[in-house]
């Protein structure tokens, strides 16, 4: 094993080569534009397991044996962990105030047992938005009236395992409510704990959204939140994950997604709606 403090060059053909496999792996998708971002994230890649160009790297990806174990390595390097809490809450705000009462007056009744309501963050990155989601629904209390899940994913098991963790530095707080960082976190010498109480209501998972064996499950829900992701996804990559929820999601659910995404020009199934001044795609 060994290291440059420079990134190793990255031809032309080479990164095309190396930037389809990738795509197809792992829905990301790098114009020729972002040919030295490429480089520069991979680089110690290459260098850690031993080899000296990227074409072995790409026959590695491809080929090796291990290849399982260096594509997990391959999403934490490319991951962009840049996320924070109450981001874009307006959404939070509509499912909370409008679309779970509503869905509980529809389809709830207390004659029948019911399954839980599951909401999942489908790239939830370093945990944020699901605790968001579990802070908005505690604080509406929601958790005494009716069962909810609340499941959290993201292809980066790095992202994940710092959610696990539950503890957060002053940047994620950049437009969060001193009160309820208060009242739901505890000061520590690195940062800031959220309360287990809240922490524990998520069920955190490492999954590839490409991958439908391993979202299967989780796509069976009545709400989810897929935000900032797309915007790194060719659109090959969305339709293919968007119908896939579609086809798993119940009926009728609910689809977030971030305000610089969109899905009409990809002709979906779903429904852009707007409720109460907050943009979501509706499977009805």
């Amino acid at each position: 094993m060994r290291f440059s403090p420079e990134p190793l060059n990255l031809s032309d053909n080479i990164f095309i080569i190396l930037r389809d496999l990738i795509h197809e792996r792992t829905g990301l998708f790098y114009t020729s534009s972002k040919q030295n971002m490429l480089a520069d994230k991979l680089s110690n890649r290459v260098f850690e397991n031993g080899l000296d160009s990227f074409l072995d790297y790409y026959y590695l990806l491809k080929y090796d044996p291990k290849a399982d174990e260096e594509w997990q390595q391959v999403i934490n390097s490319l991951s962009v962990p840049e996320t924070y809490f109450w981001r874009e809450y307006d959404q939070i705000k509509v499912l909370t105030e409008v679309l779970i009462p509503q869905y509980l007056e529809q389809f709830y009744s207390l004659s029948y047992p019911c399954q839980p309501l599951r909401i999942w963050s489908a790239a939830c990155s370093t945990g944020e938005e699901p605790l968001t989601i579990v802070i908005a629904l505690n604080e509406a209390g929601w958790f005494e009236r009716v069962p909810i899940e609340i499941w959290a994913s993201d292809a980066s098991s790095k992202a994940i395992d710092k959610a696990k963790m539950g503890l957060y530095r002053q940047y994620s707080f950049r437009s969060f409510p001193e009160a309820l960082k208060r009242k739901y976190f505890t000061a520590e010498a690195d940062g800031w704990r959220v309360s287990p109480q809240i922490h524990r209501r998520v069920h955190w998972s490492v999954n590839n959204l490409l991958k439908e064996s391993e979202i299967q499950y989780l796509a069976q829900a009545h709400f989810v939140f897929c935000r900032n992701v797309f915007i790194y996804f060719s659109d090959t990559s969305i339709r293919q994950t968007v119908n896939y929820f579609y086809e798993r999601m119940f009926k009728p659910s609910y689809l977030f997604l971030s305000a610089s995404e969109s899905l009409l020009k990809l002709k979906t199934n779903f429904e852009l709606e707007d409720i109460e001044g907050a943009f979501i795609y509706v499977k009805h």
